[in-house]
């Protein structure tokens, strides 16, 4: 087993690792040593260290840097730093600098090199390891990667020693994460008096999700709303999933709904004075001509959404429930990372150790009740998103995801025994926007997390959405436009470069409100003009939005050549025939989102998936219980929000907007009850 001390395991955010050298490298060492390197050191008191020669290593933007330093009794007397694999131009060029840096500082400490930040953190957090163990402090013996690595997303599991648990905190209920389903959770326990902790890695709540969606509601209700058909909304969401969901889990979304949002109602209305906006009916649900479509995909979700309130306060919900426990005496514990799940002997979880992000020291908090998990999902993780889903990850542009979602969570959960879902569950929006030739995936990137960015640099382009003609690199119309979000980037997996071009023309914005598309895609129609020409001049300012007087003009800005633009031009000729038709005899699209481009000017764009989040997550049951491997409820162990599964599978049910949010706030309301034994 591998004992971490208290400054052996590096901050959980980070990608740290430690080893002991061998004899060979000892050796190798100490015969690199030389007199100007040990005068350049900077002298401590006799005796601070053990002599001898150390080894650190951390993970740099592409590989596993190395940091060997030798110590006297009282000085570095060499280093040799090793980024060999790491970027030619950058990371690995910077060695020599680096090397100078560490031998003038007499803790690890270093201001890197400009262009190389992730290398030069990483030398640095390896350097910080050999000093601990100079120190007599690190007993690690082999590498951690807290992050996972390329083969690997899962990692080992940190065997922390107990002395390096230098604080202990008791306590009924933890909530680890302070997001969306934290918060809510933390507001629902402190209205009720509960005794509870909420650890946050970061030094803020963290973003809303503004909108969520409920069902029959109160202000449902209000509005006049008809009942729902539960059973028919029950059989589309399995649909969605292609029966891969947890029906029971489902049904708790649907019949507890409401009086989440009841709760809700009672703080941001009540206690901040602000006003729901509820969508539902005509708004809600796809238009009435071509009646035949509207039962392809049923919207029944009611939305609700407090975004505007929210604006004039400013605060976000999150914040908003943040000062609601504030002003009932409860706090939040921010810069304290969750390393691992504890359990006893019966395999109940009985807490977590955490770890400052401050001074790295490990706190244990014992949860008599139990644990909540809402730390997110692992959109941020390129090591998870690769291996996990390597299909969302190939058509992927452009993102908008939280970055610190990491999928701590879900490893510190499978470490403990919860079972994963097996099938991937991206929010992947049409709106990822890309310059001709850009292909999807990730590209290298010097100061991203593991190394890896995707492309684009607009997270969403909104108007993507919208039905228009879509084309390949070859100038060929693939698929039916008129789709949730992610059908068409699906498709586009099959197409060269996993992107596809955006043909309209002048009556862009008139064709937007006949199409009626819902969910947030509708902001481009409710918004209007200058929202619509706002989102096409920003492209355009990035290289990624094109207009043009003629087609031939349009094709040459898009990148089309020879034989592509040619089928480009036949492509758009047969579109119009389709248009006039008032009949898709290619792909079956409704009538009523078929366009003219006929029109001057005329707009193009290339496109891929924007990725938002992930909802591959922990299985639940329907009490929000996380269950292992064997599907049988893991005691004290809750999990809620995106890191929690069994109700998505293969893709996100966009056309039922705020399903996922409304998910994880009913969730989290019900892991408390669940604790708290308020209910049974």
């Amino acid at each position: 087993m591998n004992k971490i001390s208290r400054k052996g395991f590096l901050k959980i955010a980070a990608a740290a690792a430690m080893s002991g050298v061998t004899a060979g490298a000892l050796a190798a060492c100490n015969a690199a040593k030389d007199s100007a390197a040990a005068s350049s050191a900077v002298s401590a008191p006799a005796g601070s260290y053990i002599p001898g020669t150390y080894e650190g290593t951390a993970e740099g933007i592409s590989s596993t840097v190395k940091v060997t330093m030798t110590f006297s009794d009282s000085a570095v007397t060499d280093v040799v730093v090793d980024t060999s694999g790491e970027t030619a131009s950058y990371g690995a060029a910077a060695a020599d600098q680096l090397k100078e840096q560490l031998l003038s500082s007499a803790n690890g400490e270093i201001d890197g090199v400009s262009g190389s930040t992730i290398t030069s953190d990483a030398v640095m957090k390896a350097a910080k390891s050999c000093f601990a163990q100079a120190k007599g402090e690190a007993t690690i013996s082999s590498v951690q990667l807290p992050t996972g690595d390329e083969t690997d997303w899962l990692g080992k599991e940190p065997d922390i020693d107990e002395a390096a648990i230098t604080e202990t905190i008791d306590t009924d209920i933890v909530i680890v994460g302070a997001g969306n389903g934290g918060m809510f959770a933390a507001a629902y326990a402190a209205a009720n008096g509960l005794n509870f902790r909420v650890i946050e890695q970061n030094s803020a709540v963290q973003d809303t999700r503004h909108w969520y969606g409920a069902i029959d509601s109160a202000a449902a209700k209000e509005a006049g709303v008809p009942a729902t058909d539960k059973a028919k909304l029950l059989s589309e969401i399995s649909r969605y999933a292609s029966g891969k969901c947890d029906q029971r889990v489902v049904k708790t979304w649907i019949n507890e709904s409401a009086a989440m949002h009841d709760f809700m109602r009672g703080i941001l209305e009540d206690q901040f004075g602000w006003t729901c906006e509820f969508t539902s009916g005509a708004e809600a649900a796809w238009p009435a001509e071509n009646a035949e479509h509207n039962t392809d995909y049923l919207y029944p979700v009611q939305e609700h959404n407090y975004r505007q309130s929210e604006s004039e306060s400013g605060l976000q919900r999150n914040e908003a429930l943040q000062q609601y426990i504030e002003e009932l005496g409860y706090s939040i514990d921010f810069k304290t990372s969750l390393a691992k799940l504890e359990k006893d002997a019966d395999g109940r979880v009985t807490g977590i150790i955490a770890q400052s992000t401050e001074d790295d020291h490990f706190i244990r908090y014992n949860a008599n009740d139990g644990v909540l998990l809402a730390c997110g999902g692992f959109p941020g993780n390129p090591y998870m998103m690769e291996q996990l889903d390597p299909l969302g990850t190939s058509v992927t542009t452009a993102c908008s995801y939280s970055p610190s979602d990491k999928g701590y969570g879900i490893r510190a959960a499978v470490w403990a025994g919860a079972n994963l879902d097996k099938e991937a569950a991206p929010m992947l929006f049409d709106r990822g926007i890309v310059a001709p030739g850009v292909d999807a995936g990730y590209v290298e990137s010097e100061n991203s997390f593991g190394g890896k960015a995707f492309p684009g640099e607009i997270k969403q382009y909104n108007p993507g959405t919208q039905p228009f003609l879509k084309v390949n690199r070859n100038g060929e119309r693939f698929a039916n436009e008129s789709s949730p979000y992610n059908d068409i980037v699906y498709a586009a997996a099959h197409q060269p470069g996993r992107v596809y071009a955006q043909i309209c023309d002048a009556n862009i914005l008139e064709d937007v409100k006949r199409f009626h598309t819902i969910g947030c895609s509708a902001q481009t129609r409710n918004a209007g003009a200058e929202y619509l020409q706002k989102q096409m001049d920003n492209a355009e300012e990035k290289g990624c939005f094109f207009k043009a007087d003629t087609i031939e003009e349009l094709a040459d800005k898009l990148g089309f050549t020879g034989e592509a633009k040619d089928t480009f031009l036949a492509t758009v000729d047969r579109y119009n025939e389709l248009y006039d038709q008032q009949n898709d005899e290619d792909f079956g699209k409704p009538a009523y989102r078929l366009s003219a481009i006929r029109k001057a000017p005329f707009y193009g764009c290339w496109l891929g998936a924007s990725l938002l989040c992930t909802e591959q997550g922990i299985a639940i049951n329907e009490k929000g219980q996380a269950l292992d491997n064997d599907n049988k409820p893991m005691p004290g162990l809750y999990v809620t929000g995106d890191m929690s599964g069994s109700f998505f599978a293969n893709n996100y049910p966009c056309l039922m907007a705020g399903v996922a949010m409304g998910r994880t706030l009913t969730f989290a309301m019900k892991a408390i009850k669940q604790m708290a034994g308020l209910e049974k």
